[in-house]
Formats: structure tokens, C-alpha cells, sequence
């Protein structure tokens, strides 16, 4: 029975990606049904083989060492400040992204990073049936973030017709930053969280190959990458470091306005309807849920934190799962948790637009006017990795 509604679900993404499709005739079907097995291959191969969990226990692993390492400098800097036994978000979970900043600008610097964004992109791009830059992006996405990414290909951002253009902007919707990982398995189970990260990146090829199908000439692609300036090691480390500590307090402030202002909502809507918002919102995501996987019983408590996610950000949703965790079923709680990771919502539209115009304000533009469209496939994308969890779960 889980199977068939595995397949329904499926069939429904597919069906409302169609309806926002620009040209429906050029969808190729055949690299859309392999990257489909190809999502189910990895999440079974990650959730449900003991190789995929020797993989995510490593790789946890390391995240958890590089914050402890982190915790160092956070505790060198701002030691005593929190009460004994205290674990404050900021200190704790947001901070730690100015250690990991530093990491990436050193592999970048060592020119690791671009080595495996180009080498892993071209693999890609035999799979996706897309071009070579818009494979590029998205693993580049994945690495730098979604507004850094567009830096590395500014040289050819500005010749982009408005079709590539989406698909570029749909990858970095759709994936997460590297850096922010490991604030993520703080909160939710590292396990959901990488085989997120690596389900969504073919998910986002195969809801950008309904919605805005197309034939990338082979004369047309040609991957040009923005080297970045020359600068010096330490120069390099102030630069990332600042980078890291900016991202860790515009997230700290996006946290303080979005939870006061949905506590704000829903005591508003309990006085006058005596029913909170999240869970009105609950009753309205339910139905997706459900088609996701997840028991009806628990269908309007997942479709609230589900649409905590697209309203506020995944860091207000993932602060909002952990409180009620332990009323979830297991495979429940792994649905949510990795329809969670992405950077689908309202706020991510204004922030890739934004990164966008500031290297090229007419392509901003093009950008600005297909928003809603954006985040109708990110979110889409992120509907379909929770159906393809169900599958192994």
C-alpha cells in the first residue's frame, strides 16, 4: 500500500510540474525516469545498506569534529556569557558557519573545490541530458551557496537566455551551502540530511527539465568559470571569515524576526479564532503529506512544519521539529526532515534575485519575475525527495 501511494505521490509532482511547464513537448522522458531510479538507488543505498551507514556515520563525524573545533574559537571569544548547562542557538549552532567558511575558502583557494565542481558537473551532465554550466551550478551550489555560486560564473551570467538562466537559479534554490550543514545535523538526524543534500541535486535536474524544458546547443555550451582574484592566503582567510560571520548573523537576524513574528501570528489567530496559524496552515499542507508519505494521524503537524518552511526559513522549521519530534513516527519524522533541507522559501527568492542583480541588474530583473515560478519548482523538488525517502523508508 505504501508503494502505491509512493507512485501516486510521484505521479502528482510530475503532474503539477506539467501544469507550470513552458513547453511541454521538448520534455525528455528518458533522463527524467533515470534520475529517478537513480534517487531511489542512493536513498536505499544511504538509509538502508551498512556501506550508506558507515558513509553518513564518517561524514557526521567530521561535521561533529569540525564544530568542536569550531567551539574553540566561539568559546575563546564568548566563554562565560551562557549559564551553565545552557545551550544558546546562536552561540552553538550558528557561529560554528564562520569555522566551516574558512574551510571552503581554503579548498577553494587550493583550487580543490573548483577541480571537483568542474569534474563532478561534467559526469552530471551525461546523466541529466541539461548542459554542462547549468551541471556545473548546481553541484557549485551545493559547495559555495546560493548566492556565492553565481560569482563563479559571472563571465557568462549576462549572455544567459532566460530559460538557462531558471534552471541556474532553480539548482541554487533547491540545494543548501556546504557551510550550514553542519548547523543542520545539529537539529535533525545527519542521515536525512545527506541523503537530502544529494537527492535534491538530481531532483532539482528533473523538476527543471518539466518546467522549463529546453536543448542546450553543444556550440552554446561552453563552461566558463570565473577565477576568483588573486589574493593571498591570509588575505583569503579574512575574506571567508567575514563571509562566514556575516551569514551566521543574517541568519541569526532572519530567526529572531520570523520566530517573533509567527509567535505574533499565531497568538493573533488563537484569540480570534481560538486556532493557531501553523496549524491552520497544518490542515492546508496536509494533503501533501499525505501524498509524501506520511500517516494521516500525523499529516497536519508535518503540514505545519511544512509550511513554517516555505513561509519563515528551514532553520524556524527544524528549531519547530525538534520541539514535537518525539511525536512523530521514525518514517515520518525522516520525510519532514528531508523535505526540510533546502533553501525553498519566500526569503530565497529576494536572496538570489539580489545576488544576481548585483552582477548583472538586467539579468536581476529576469530573475525578480519568474520568483514565484523558482519556488513552485524548489518546493516541488523537495516534495519529490520526501516521496523518494518514503520508498525506503
Amino acid at each position: 500500500m505504501s508503494y502505491l501511494l509512493s507512485i501516486a505521490g510521484l505521479l502528482v509532482v510530475f503532474a503539477l510540474a506539467l501544469l507550470a511547464s513552458s513547453d511541454r513537448k521538448k520534455i525528455k522522458v528518458k533522463p527524467l525516469l533515470i534520475m529517478v531510479v537513480i534517487q531511489i538507488a542512493l536513498a536505499g543505498l544511504l538509509l538502508n545498506t551498512q556501506f550508506g551507514l558507515i558513509l553518513i556515520q564518517g561524514i557526521a563525524e567530521v561535521f561533529s569534529q569540525l564544530l568542536k573545533y569550531a567551539n574553540e574559537g566561539v568559546s575563546f571569544v564568548f566563554g562565560g556569557m551562557a549559564n551553565e548547562g545552557a545551550s544558546p542557538f546562536f552561540l552553538n549552532v550558528l557561529l560554528p558557519i564562520v569555522f566551516i567558511s574558512v574551510l571552503i575558502g581554503i579548498f577553494q583557494h587550493l583550487k580543490i573545490l573548483p577541480f571537483l565542481m568542474k569534474g563532478i558537473g561534467l559526469l552530471l551532465s551525461k546523466i541529466n541530458g541539461m548542459g554542462k554550466l547549468e551541471s556545473y551550478n548546481a553541484i557549485a551550489s551545493a559547495m559555495v551557496g546560493q548566492s556565492e555560486v553565481f560569482i563563479t560564473v559571472k563571465k557568462q551570467l549576462g549572455a544567459l537566455p532566460a530559460h538557462r538562466l531558471y534552471t541556474l537559479c532553480a539548482s541554487a534554490m533547491s540545494t543548501v551551502s556546504m557551510s550550514i550543514v553542519g548547523a543542520y545535523m545539529t537539529m535533525i538526524e545527519p542521515k536525512y540530511v545527506v541523503t537530502a543534500i544529494v537527492i535534491n541535486l538530481f531532483g532539482g535536474f528533473i523538476i527543471s527539465s518539466i518546467i522549463n524544458p529546453y536543448t542546450v546547443d553543444d556550440r552554446e555550451d561552453i563552461l566558463i568559470v570565473q577565477d576568483e582574484e588573486k589574493q593571498t592566503f591570509f588575505e583569503m582567510l579574512g575574506e571567508y571569515i567575514m563571509d562566514g560571520f556575516k551569514v551566521a548573523i543574517i541568519v541569526g537576524a532572519m530567526l529572531i524576526g520570523f520566530v517573533a513574528l509567527m509567535a505574533a501570528i499565531n497568538h493573533t489567530f488563537e484569540l480570534i479564532f481560538g486556532i493557531s496559524f501553523q496549524t491552520i496552515m497544518g490542515y492546508i499542507f496536509a494533503p501533501i503529506a499525505i501524498i509524501m508519505g506520511i500517516p494521516m494521524a500525523e499529516a497536519v503537524s508535518a503540514g505545519g512544519i511544512m509550511a513554517t518552511k516555505l513561509i519563515t526559513n528551514e532553520f524556524v522549521a527544524m528549531m519547530d521539529l525538534t520541539k514535537i519530534a518525539s511525536t512523530f513516527s521514525p518514517r515520518a519524522l525522516g520525510i519532514i526532515s528531508v523535505f526540510l533541507v533546502s533553501f525553498a522559501n519566500f526569503s530565497s527568492i529576494g536572496i538570489i534575485a539580489g545576488a544576481v542583480k548585483g552582477l548583472n541588474e538586467k539579468q536581476g530583473n529576469v530573475v525578480a519575475r519568474f520568483g514565484l515560478k523558482l519556488l513552485y519548482g524548489a518546493t516541488l523538488v523537495s516534495i519529490l525527495s520526501g516521496i523518494i525517502v518514503s520508498i525506503v523508508l
